[in-house]
């Protein structure tokens, strides 16, 4: 899942502005890299797609629970509606999850978290329909560049493809960021401007949870009795991407800049493919390489925000992406995620 981006920050004076700017930076790459380990920590994982869904999500739920209580002490409650749209939202997170574990298994972590990295298109697409926000027309022009990069990225092209099915891994993936879209957009409609970052993730979250649970039971493959090796995986990507990542994310990308934040959008993907290839020994050919820039310099083009009013828009409905639970979860995500 991406990395989205926040608000510009204004200052009086540059160097205050830029130091001001420099924590949240670090704290924002810090949890894209958290989010980054989400599609090794899966494969590491060696559990069904639903089983590892149903439980990123219900592991990470304790203490996410218990930061949204410390978080309405502090700023009091949320409305139901809000609370409702969120866990409504987290159904979708949980198709969003259970596909991308599908497109692990056959494109690989590496090439699956590229692919994930789509929903800004999809977003762009579903608010012209529903909202009527026509996209800009840089959408328009990168768009075949995108589609050109998942082609190549999947490795169907030029050989060298690290999973076994691309062209399935192709579907999982996109139908992954076509979830997630809609995730984004519900929470966007419903609860861009609410200041709880904690008890918005842990609703998001507790429907993910039910949402994967009862896909693994419809379709099979949720499997409760996880072994103690798996179950240390899962838990560090319960608590690492589920978690952490993206509370750093969401506390520090609104006070970033527009440009530095779109950047942002490069880090996990690259370092999913770093991972991939240091831990799991899966190393992309030229081909899915060139794919990758391709796929990440043509949602970075349509996400890069320059007029004061795009970036004051992009700033409301980048607040609202950052609710992941990947991977990451979020995204992550991310995400995706």
């Amino acid at each position: 899942m991406s990395v989205p981006y926040g608000e510009t920050v204004v200052t009086a004076n540059g160097d205050a502005g830029a130091e001001q700017a420099g924590r949240p930076t670090l704290t924002a790459a810090l949890g894209a890299a958290c989010i980054s380990s989400s599609a090794i920590l899966v494969t590491l994982a060696h559990q069904g797609a639903a089983t590892t869904a149903f439980f990123r999500c219900v592991l990470a739920l304790p203490v996410l629970v218990v930061l949204a209580v410390l978080e309405q002490r502090r700023l009091g409650p949320r409305p139901l509606a809000s609370r409702l749209y969120a866990i409504l939202a987290g159904l979708f997170l949980a198709v969003d999850l259970v596909l991308w574990n599908h497109a692990i298994s056959d494109v690989g972590a590496g090439v699956a978290t590229v692919l994930g990295n789509l929903q800004v298109l999809f977003v762009a697409v579903l608010a012209w329909l529903v909202l009527k926000e026509r996209p800009h027309r840089r959408y328009f022009v990168m768009l075949p560049v995108v589609l050109t990069g998942v082609v190549l990225v999947s490795g169907m092209t030029g050989g060298g493809a690290v999973g076994q099915h691309p062209v399935a891994g192709i579907g999982y993936g996109v139908a992954t960021s076509a979830a997630y879209a809609v995730f984004l957009l519900i929470l966007r409609q419903t609860s861009g401007h609410t200041p709880h970052v904690a008890g918005q993730l842990a609703d998001a979250t507790a429907g993910a949870a039910v949402g994967s649970g009862l896909m693994g039971l419809a379709f099979g493959g949720l499997t409760l009795a996880v072994p103690w090796p798996s179950f240390r995986w899962l838990l560090a990507l319960a608590l690492l991407s589920g978690v952490v990542g993206w509370l750093l994310i969401t506390s520090s990308l609104p006070r970033l800049p527009a440009a530095m934040s779109s950047l942002m959008l490069l880090l996990q993907p690259a370092g999913s493919l770093v991972l991939a290839d240091v831990v799991l020994g899966e190393r992309p050919s030229l081909t899915q390489l060139a794919g990758a820039v391709l796929v990440c310099a043509g949602v970075l083009a349509v996400t890069w925000v320059r007029s004061p009013q795009q970036r004051a828009d992009a700033a409301g409905r980048q607040r609202v992406m950052a609710a992941d639970a990947s991977g990451q979860a979020c995204t992550a995500n991310s995400t995706y995620p």
